[in-house]
C-alpha cells in the first residue's frame, strides 16, 4: 500500500510538478477567496466554559438585577466640577450619548436622586426628590453628598473630588437573548436525550442563526465604541476622559489581537525572511520556506473563514504556530537536501529531490503527528475556546504538512541543482563544537540538567492559576490608564456579586403558614393581605449591614452596593436613628420609582425574599487573588456569620472567568501525563526501542518543565493563553528530538560507533535544528513590542521554549544516547575508541 502511494506521489509530484502546483495554488486560491470572512471574537460568550452551570446562573440573575453590559466614563475636568461650563459640557455629553440606538439610560451626577442636599424627610420621600439640574438647587451640598453618601460615596464622584463618572447603560438585546437561549436549550437536549432528524436540523438552523446575529452584535458593538470615542474627542477640550466597561475590553482586546496579526504577522515574515537570507544566503531557500509559510497560513486563514470559525483570544496565535511549524518542517527539507547533494553530488534534481523526501517523510510525518497529539489535549478541556484552537492546530499542522510535501518539492524539481559543498559551513563548525563540548562534560550536563530539572519542579509549583484583565495591557495604554483611574479613584473595576436566599427554615415556616390559612378561620382574608418576606425586616438588614461592612473592609474590594446602602442612607436622613419595621413598611409604600430602581430594584427581589450584593474589585491591586477572595468570603459568611453555605452564590464575569481558568488548569495537568504517554507510545513505534523512547521523552519533559518553571518564578501566571504554552513547547521540541534520533539510529548503522555517530548528527541534522531554532526565537521575539501583554508573554515564551528544547536535543539527549547506549553495545573494535 505504502509502495503504491510513494509511486503515485512521485509520478505526480515529482515527475509532474506543473500539475501539481496548479492544484496547490488553485487551493490556495479558492480559501483566499473567503479569507475576507474571517473573523475574530473577544466576546463574553467566548472566554467562559460553554457547559458552566454557573453561566446560566448569571444569566438569570443579569436579567432580574441588570447586567454588566454598560460602559463608563471618567470625566476630570480642567475647571470645577460644579462649574457652569462643566455642567454644562457635562450634560451636553450625556444628551449625545443618550441620544445612542442602544443607549437606555445615563447615570451621572446630573440625575441620581438628592436626598440630603438639603435632607428630605422619609414622609416626603415621594414628592420631595432633588437633582442637580433641580432650578436652585445648592451644588456644595450635592458636592458634599456625592463625597460622604452611603450610595454615591466611591461612585460617582472621586475621593478628591475632581473626577466623575458617566454610565451608559445599554438596551437588553431580547432577540440575541432569545436566540441564545433557543440554541442552547436544543444544545442540551441533544446532550442529554438525543434530536431526531426534525429537531437536528432546528438545533443545526438556530446555531447558525445565533452565530450570526452574534456576529452583527459585535460589529454593532465596535461601531458604538468607536462613536462614544468620537462623542468623548468632541469634549475633550473640557476635561480628560477614560473610557471603560466589559464591552470596551472585549472591542479593545479584538483590535490589539488584529493589530497584532496584521503588524506583527508582517514584521515576524520579514525577519524570518532576513534570517534565511543570512543563514543560507540563496534566493531559493529565502523563497521556498516563505512560500510553503504563506500558502498554509493562506488556506487556513481562508478555510476558517468559509466555515465562519471565529477565532478567539486563546487561538490568536495559531497564524504564528503555523509559522513556526511548517519554517522547520522546511529548514529540515532543505538541509537534508544539502547533504545529500554533498553526500552524492551526480544525483540529477529529481533524484535529488525524490531521495529527500523518501528519507524525510517518515520522521516528517511523525513529527507532524506528535505535535497534533500536544494540541488534541486541548480538545478535551471542555472550554469552547481552547476546544477550537486544539481543532484549529491540529488542521492547521495537518495542511502545512501535506501542502508542504507536495509544493516544496514539487518547486524545487523545477530549479537547477546548486554545486555541492554548501553543506560544510560554519554553522557546521559551531554545533561539531557543541558535540566536542558535549562528549568532554558528561558529568556537568547530567548534573545541570538534574538541577534544571529541581528547579522546574520548585518553579511550576510557584505557578498561579490567576488573571487580572488590566494586566493583559501596558500602562500606557488608554485602556489601562482608565482601569486604573476607575479602580483608584472611582470604586474599582471588575463587577463580582452575591446573591443570597432564605435558608430551609424559612420555607418550613411559609409552608406550616399556608396551611393554617387553609383552615376555616374568619380572618383568612386578612391574613392572606400580610407580606411574609424574608430579607426587608430590621433583624435580617442587621445580618446584610453586616456583610456589607466586612467586604467594605477588604483591600482588594472598592466599592459595595446593596440594601443595606438602603438603610444607611435613611439612618443619615433621620438623625442617625435605624428604621424599625414599621419605618421599613413605611419606607417601601412611599418610596417613588425612580428611588427603587436605584437603591432597592437592583439589591432585593420584588418578593423580598433574595438580596443581590454587588462590589467591584480593585483590579489593579497587585495582591488580588479572586479565587482565594471568594473563598475567604464565603468562609466568613458561613463561620463568622453563620449563613447556611447552600443560601450564598457568588456570580459575575469573576466567577465565570474564574471557572474557565481553574477548569484549564485541570485538564491540562490531567492531559499533560497523556499527552506524554502517547509520545512515549509513538516514539517506541517510530525509534523500535523502549529505552531509545525513554531517552526521547526526558529532554521535552525538561524543556516543557523549564518553560512553565520559568513562568513561575518570573510571577507570570497562567491565564487564558499562557496556560497553553506548555502543549506548544511540547509540540515544539518533540521536532527535534525525533529528527536527531531519526538522523542518529541512520548514521549509527554506518559503523555502530556511538561518538562518531554523534558528531555526523551534529553536522547535518543539528544544522536543521539550529537554523529553526535561531531563526524562531529571535523572529518571535519581535513580539515584545506588541501593546498586548499576552502578545509578549507568547513571543518570548516560545522564543524560550525553542532555545530550551534546542540545547536539551543537542547536548543532553545526545549523551543520554552515548551514555546509556540504546542501539546496543559497539563492536570490538569500537571499544578502544576514546570515551
Amino acid at each position: 500500500m505504502l509502495k503504491i502511494f510513494a509511486n503515485n506521489y512521485r509520478k505526480w509530484v515529482i515527475e509532474k510538478p506543473f500539475a501539481s502546483l496548479v492544484i496547490v495554488l488553485l487551493v490556495v486560491g479558492y480559501f483566499s477567496s473567503h479569507i475576507p470572512s474571517f473573523k475574530l471574537d473577544a466576546s463574553a460568550e467566548s472566554l467562559v466554559l460553554e457547559n458552566d452551570d454557573s453561566l446560566e446562573y448569571y444569566r438569570e440573575i443579569s436579567k432580574a438585577y441588570g447586567s454588566d453590559d454598560f460602559l463608563i466614563i471618567t470625566y476630570a475636568p480642567f475647571k470645577d466640577l460644579m462649574s457652569d461650563a462643566v455642567l454644562a459640557d457635562l450634560k451636553s455629553l450625556s444628551d449625545e450619548l443618550n441620544d445612542l440606538d442602544r443607549v437606555h439610560s445615563i447615570d451621572s451626577i446630573l440625575n441620581v436622586p438628592l436626598l440630603n442636599s438639603p435632607r428630605v424627610e422619609i414622609s416626603k420621600l415621594d414628592t420631595d426628590i432633588r437633582t442637580l439640574e433641580t432650578p436652585g438647587v445648592n451644588r456644595e451640598m450635592a458636592r458634599r453628598e456625592f463625597l460622604e453618601s452611603p450610595i454615591y460615596k466611591n461612585l460617582l464622584l472621586s475621593p478628591d473630588g475632581k473626577t466623575t463618572i458617566i454610565r451608559i447603560n445599554f438596551k437588553r438585546d431580547e432577540k440575541y437573548f432569545s436566540l441564545m437561549y433557543k440554541r442552547n436549550d436544543l444544545r442540551e437536549k441533544k446532550k442529554k436525550l438525543g434530536l431526531d432528524k426534525e429537531e437536528e436540523a432546528l438545533f443545526i438552523k438556530a446555531r447558525k442563526e445565533f452565530r450570526d446575529y452574534h456576529a452583527k452584535v459585535l460589529d454593532a458593538e465596535d461601531k458604538l465604541i468607536q462613536t462614544v470615542r468620537d462623542i468623548m474627542d468632541r469634549h475633550r477640550d473640557h476635561a480628560e476622559m477614560f473610557l471603560g466597561g466589559v464591552p470596551m475590553i472585549t472591542t479593545d482586546m479584538i483590535g490589539f489581537i488584529e493589530h497584532d496579526l496584521e503588524t506583527f504577522g508582517l514584521g515576524v515574515i520579514a525577519f524570518l525572511i532576513l534570517m534565511l537570507c543570512l543563514f543560507f544566503k540563496k534566493l531559493r531557500w529565502v523563497a521556498l520556506p516563505m512560500g510553503c509559510c504563506i500558502i498554509t497560513v493562506l488556506v487556513m486563514v481562508g478555510f476558517l473563514g468559509l466555515m465562519d470559525w471565529r477565532v478567539t483570544v486563546i487561538s490568536s496565535n495559531f497564524v504564528s504556530i503555523l509559522l513556526i511549524i511548517t519554517m522547520s518542517l522546511t529548514i529540515h527539507l532543505i538541509v537534508r537536501y544539502r547533504d545529500i547533494n554533498d553526500t552524492i553530488p551526480n544525483l540529477s534534481q529529481k533524484e535529488l529531490v525524490w531521495e529527500t523526501v523518501r528519507l524525510m517523510a517518515q520522521p516528517c510525518f511523525y513529527t507532524a503527528i506528535t505535535t497534533i497529539v500536544a494540541f488534541v489535549s486541548l480538545i478535551i478541556s471542555g472550554i469552547r475556546p481552547v476546544i477550537d484552537f486544539g481543532w484549529i492546530m491540529t488542521i492547521g499542522i495537518s495542511l502545512a504538512f501535506g501542502l508542504n510535501f507536495i509544493f516544496f518539492p514539487a518547486a524545487l524539481v523545477l530549479l537547477q541543482a546548486e554545486p555541492p559543498g554548501f553543506a560544510k559551513d560554519g554553522t557546521r563548525n559551531f554545533t561539531l563544537a557543541v558535540a566536542a563540548f558535549t562528549n568532554r562534560n558528561r558529568k556537568t550536563i547530567l548534573w545541570v540538567s538534574f538541577l534544571l530539572a529541581v528547579v522546574s519542579a520548585i518553579g511550576i509549583s510557584k505557578l498561579e492559576v490567576e488573571n487580572r484583565f488590566i494586566d493583559h495591557f501596558k500602562s500606557n495604554t488608554e485602556i489601562y490608564q482608565g482601569m486604573e483611574v476607575i479602580d483608584q479613584q472611582l470604586g474599582g473595576t471588575t463587577p463580582l456579586d452575591i446573591v443570597m436566599n432564605p435558608d430551609q427554615k424559612y420555607f418550613d415556616y411559609l409552608k406550616e403558614a399556608s396551611e393554617e390559612l387553609d383552615d376555616d378561620d374568619p380572618f383568612a382574608e386578612a391574613a392572606e393581605e400580610v407580606e411574609h418576606n424574608y430579607w426587608f425586616n430590621s433583624n435580617m438588614l442587621d445580618r446584610v449591614e453586616k456583610i456589607h461592612d466586612y467586604l467594605e473592609s477588604l483591600p482588594e474590594v472598592g466599592k459595595v452596593q446593596s440594601i443595606s446602602t438602603l438603610i444607611k442612607v435613611f439612618t443619615q436622613l433621620d438623625k442617625g436613628r435605624k428604621p424599625d419595621d414599621y419605618d421599613l413598611a413605611l419606607i417601601r409604600k412611599l418610596m417613588p420609582e425612580n428611588v427603587k430602581d436605584s437603591l432597592v430594584n437592583p439589591y432585593l427581589s420584588r418578593d423580598a425574599n433574595q438580596i443581590h450584593i454587588n462590589m467591584r474589585l480593585i483590579e489593579s491591586d497587585p495582591t488580588l487573588r479572586r479565587s482565594q477572595l471568594i473563598d475567604k468570603i464565603r468562609t466568613h459568611l458561613v463561620e463568622k456569620l453563620k449563613f447556611d453555605p447552600e443560601t450564598i452564590h457568588f456570580t459575575g464575569m469573576v466567577v465565570l472567568y474564574n471557572n474557565m481558568l481553574q477548569s484549564l488548569y485541570r485538564s491540562q495537568i490531567l492531559t499533560i501525563g497523556v499527552v506524554f504517554v502517547s509520545i512515549m507510545f509513538m516514539f517506541m513505534i517510530l525509534f523500535k526501542s523502549v529505552s531509545m523512547a525513554l531517552i526521547g521523552i526526558i529532554p521535552n519533559l525538561l524543556a516543557a518543565g523549564t518553560v512553565l518553571s520559568l513562568m513561575g518564578w518570573m510571577g507570570i501566571p497562567l491565564d487564558m493563553m499562557t496556560i497553553t504554552i506548555a502543549a506548544i513547547t511540547v509540540g515544539i521540541a518533540v521536532d527535534d528530538t525525533i529528527h536527531y534520533i531519526h538522523r542518529f539510529q541512520t548514521e549509527f548503522k554506518t559503523d555502530q560507533n556511538y561518538l562518531a555517530s554523534m558528531d555526523r548528527c551534529h553536522g547535518s541534522i543539528g544544522k536543521a535544528m539550529y537554523y529553526t531554532s535561531v531563526t524562531i526565537t529571535l523572529g518571535f521575539s519581535i513580539l515584545a513590542l506588541s501593546e498586548f501583554m499576552p502578545t509578549i508573554y507568547f513571543g518570548l515564551l516560545t522564543g524560550a521554549a525553542m532555545v530550551v528544547a534546542l540545547i536539551g536535543a543537542l547536548t543532553l539527549l545526545p549523551l543520554l544516547i552515548v551514555v546509556f547506549r540504546p542501539l546496543g553495545a559497539e563492536p570490538a573494535s569500537n571499544s578502544s575508541a576514546p570515551a
